[in-house]
């Protein structure tokens, strides 16, 4: 453990703060560190964007439309629109024509797209170790709902 990790951490928030604005503040904070030790683990190429467009798609079981995408990103649309066109040309998504409306096109994984998401998460064990290590098992299985109480209330207050 490094001597960073012993010393006493620095609370998220300053003293009066609402507790609920600290915690979304250490959230935050662990999402921004989380999010470039993930991107230093990808293939190159891959953002961590992309990793995600293929994540939701493949947690979900779904196939979607730009839009809907977009909406579940909080991206806008052309933003939306350049990640799927980089995953297409990598061949990881493929667009389909929705069998009621031959108009819209819809986002789905191909294999080579779920076998890249399956490499980038396998490459996260030497990660996975390390936070095993230091934080015991139980604290996760404590945590992740509570988290995830959080995650649904915040999708579900979100503006469209």
């Amino acid at each position: 453990m490094t001597e960073d990790m012993r010393a006493e951490p620095k609370s998220a928030g300053l003293d009066g703060d609402p507790i609920e604005f600290a915690v979304m503040t250490e959230i935050g904070i662990i999402n921004q560190l989380a999010e470039n030790l993930f991107q230093s683990h990808l293939p190159k190429g891959m953002t961590v964007a992309q990793f995600s467009v293929l994540n939701h798609l493949l947690r979900l079981d779904v196939e979607e439309t730009i839009s809907e995408l977009a909406s579940a990103m909080q991206v806008a649309q052309p933003t939306m629109s350049s990640t799927v066109r980089r995953l297409e040309d990598k061949g990881l998504i493929q667009l389909i024509h929705d069998p009621d409306d031959r108009r819209i096109r819809r986002v789905a994984v191909t294999a080579a797209g779920a076998q890249l998401r399956n490499n980038a998460v396998a490459a996260l064990v030497p990660v996975a170790a390390t936070l095993r290590q230091n934080i015991p098992p139980d604290i996760w299985q404590v945590i992740l709902p509570q988290l995830t109480q959080i995650r649904v209330l915040l999708d579900q207050s979100r503006q469209p």
